[in-house]
């Protein structure tokens, strides 16, 4: 799988949960990360005594408020033993409602008698987790959470009769005659289906859940619009290739779960 080059974070929102993130150590991490574009989002709860509960409580909020990438998780909140670790009872609430999200997980725990339960803990969810030093080098830290988000090439082939140019945030429908701009996807339209290519181009298999597609929805019912824009976009690019595709086709509904590219076959 092809790597990001330096600076291509691109935006990319970041949530880092820590209740260290103003040390000397996490301010280089941040750094770090802003310099390769990405965009730090710190949790900072309010308060004369702030305790794990409330990191908890403000990490889910943002999560759902900010839609970020990926999270940076402290494993460690405070300084008693009740909080050693808070941070896996933070990363079972987030998988519980966004099980697609990267969590990065932070600890001081990577020796010493405490280590296997925190490992086997951060492992024991069906998710992208993975398990870094606290005192690893921010270098380190950038690329493991470019790892764990996963890249994808700048041009995404679906199927043989479409290519998805995400620099320049255009589909086209791959003819005989050459390339044709299928304008009608664009805007969130555009974003959906690179969210699902994207996904496609780390496994063939995966499924993105509704809830990450359902942030390029707008209105009160958003599963109900994200239907309706899945099904323009099939309808635009069915129109381009003189296709029309089924139910079973292009983008599949995977019940209760959320929706996976399906390339067409054949050429047009």
């Amino acid at each position: 799988m092809k790597q990001q080059s330096a600076g291509s974070g691109r935006g990319q929102k970041i949530l880092v949960v820590d209740d260290e993130s103003t040390s000397d150590l996490m301010r280089s991490v941040l750094r770090r990360l802003e310099g390769e574009g990405f965009r730090p989002i710190v949790v900072q709860p309010e308060g004369p005594r702030v305790d794990g509960r409330q990191y908890e409580t403000e990490a889910l909020f943002a999560i759902e408020d900010q839609r970020p990438s990926a999270v940076l998780l402290d494993v460690r909140f405070g300084e008693y033993d009740e909080d050693r670790f808070m941070g896996l009872d933070i990363l079972k609430k987030i998988v519980d409602r966004d099980p697609s999200l990267p969590v990065l997980m932070f600890t001081q725990y990577a020796q010493g008698p405490y280590r296997d339960t925190a490992v086997a803990a951060s492992l024991s969810v069906n998710a992208p987790v993975d398990f870094i030093d606290k005192l690893a080098s921010p270098d380190e830290v950038l690329l493991r959470l470019r790892r764990l988000i996963g890249s994808a090439p700048e041009n995404i082939k679906i199927g043989q009769l479409f290519e998805l140019d995400a620099e320049h945030g255009v589909v086209y429908h791959l003819a005989t005659e050459g390339r044709n701009h299928v304008r009608e996807i664009q805007g969130m339209k555009f974003e959906i289906l690179k969210e699902l290519a994207t996904a496609y181009f780390r496994s063939e298999a995966e499924v993105v859940p509704f809830s990450r597609l359902e942030r390029f929805s707008e209105g009160e019912d958003s599963r109900a619009s994200l239907r309706v824009r899945i099904r323009e976009i099939k309808v635009a690019l069915g129109r381009a290739a003189s296709r029309d595709f089924g139910a079973d086709e292009l983008i599949i509904n995977i019940r209760n779960r959320g929706y996976r590219l399906s390339p067409p076959r054949g050429t047009s």
